[in-house]
């Protein structure tokens, strides 16, 4: 029976990394095994395998890194978060804020204005183009000044800079610091498509909140009065002026036929070729009649009887009467001198068309006209408010917890961001 090795009683001892180390630091002696009385070397190959364990790790301290982390996230994150959040809880001054909504308007309707063969749509227009102006306007440094001198902004706004100069306006500053202000207290909000307007005005008091809004759209109907009336007199202006324009051209256009029909002698063209044509008629049955009174004596007399030979006679003098007159009608120039029938039909009709042309300019001017003076006796634009400005009871402004959440989160990346380039600055040397 083959001998037990001497290292196996070790591994019956409870703590197996220090028998580990021991077996590892006194390895057995083959040599001297394989020499002892009765050692089966088949055996000592078929021992067991000891398994190394490595000891284990120590306890985790804070390193030089580990403090250079925590201080830049205290540095970055935390103070700042720290002085925001006593800011934002003790020393702001609450908001409230007040909603209004218009829009800039078109008078409807079937008037006398869509009878007139759609001519409003010359001196009407589109209101899209108020609208956007309106739009403008409400940011612009003249409505601030206005409202300035009504409501006297600085004054209220600049209450509580000493407490909050964050949130508030700071004192004696000039008109374009406070224009910049201003684009934090009214928020205005357009939709181009459906033309509509939304204001959401912020103020420490809700009466102040609720007072500038009416404001804002009192100022913005005064603006789109003043551009209804602009309107109105330049839509007059442009009417009478195209009046006096179609009256010149139709006085014009009439002098040339008096002139034409007086140089001519000629009333009308058309009838005097239409007489002419009778006359050419008349000849032609004379000449029928005269070529059948031939035919009868020619059957009865002579060659040589007078009446034969006056006959012939009146034959020839109707047919040169009717070369004569079927010659004026084709050629551009009569026996005395004058223009033939073609080129006087053509100045005539000219002449004609253009007198028409002036009476119908004429008479959609007076129309024109006259639909201007009815759109200046009414107002065709007006501000139409969907949303009266309303009367705030709970302070909603400033947001503070979405102001907190989204610096914490900000910091928050940019202390990651500065940590991430710190170490790829050290590894790179």
């Amino acid at each position: 029976m083959a001998t037990q090795p001497k290292n196996t009683a070790d591994d019956t001892k409870p703590d197996s990394a220090q028998a580990a180390d021991k077996d590892a630091a006194n390895p057995p002696n083959d040599a001297s095994a394989q020499g002892k009385p009765g050692r089966n070397p088949k055996a000592a190959a078929n021992a067991p395998h000891v398994i190394e364990i490595r000891p284990m790790a120590r306890k985790a301290t804070m390193r030089k890194r580990h403090w250079g982390l925590s201080l830049g996230f205290l540095v970055v994150v935390i103070l700042p978060l720290a002085l925001m959040g006593y800011y934002l809880a003790y020393r702001t001054t609450p908001q409230y804020s007040s909603v209004a909504g218009f829009s800039v308007r078109q008078e409807e309707g079937a008037g006398s204005a869509d009878m007139l063969g759609g001519l409003a749509s010359f001196v009407g227009g589109s209101s899209s183009g108020e609208a956007d102006m309106l739009y403008q306007y409400i940011q612009s440094q003249d409505l601030v000044a206005a409202i300035d001198k009504q409501l006297d902004l600085r004054t209220h706004y600049a209450a509580h800079y000493s407490t909050d100069p964050v949130f508030a306006l700071k004192p004696g500053d000039s008109i374009e610091t406070l224009r910049d202000y201003w684009q934090r207290i009214v928020r205005v909000n357009y939709d181009n498509n459906t033309g509509l307007i939304t204001l959401n005005v912020v103020a420490f008091d809700p009466e102040m909140a609720q007072r500038l809004a009416q404001e804002i759209i009192s100022q913005s109907q005064i603006l789109i009065n003043e551009l209804n009336a602009t309107a109105r007199v330049d839509t007059l202006k442009y009417a009478e002026q195209d009046l006096e324009d179609s009256v010149a051209r139709l006085k014009a256009a009439r002098e040339a036929l008096v002139h034409f029909r007086t140089e001519t002698q000629i009333v009308d063209p058309e009838s005097d070729l239409r007489g002419r044509m009778g006359v050419l008629n008349s000849l032609e049955q004379q000449l029928a009649q005269a070529m059948i009174d031939y035919d009868l004596l020619a059957e009865d007399s002579s060659v040589e009887d007078p009446r034969v030979t006056q006959a012939l006679r009146r034959i020839e003098v109707i047919r040169g009467r009717i070369d004569e007159e079927r010659a004026t009608f084709a050629s551009d120039e009569t026996n005395e001198g004058g223009a033939g029938y073609p080129t006087l039909l053509a100045e005539y009709e000219s002449l004609m068309v253009d007198r028409e042309f002036a009476e119908e300019t004429y008479r959609a001017a007076l129309v024109a006209l006259d639909l201007a003076r009815a759109n200046a006796a009414r107002q065709s634009r007006y501000l139409a408010t969907y949303v009266r400005p309303t009367l705030p009871q709970t302070a909603e402004y400033p947001q503070r917890v979405m102001i907190f959440g989204i610096s914490a989160l900000f910091l928050l990346l940019l202390w990651g961001i500065l940590s991430l380039m710190y170490y790829a600055v050290r590894d790179r040397k």
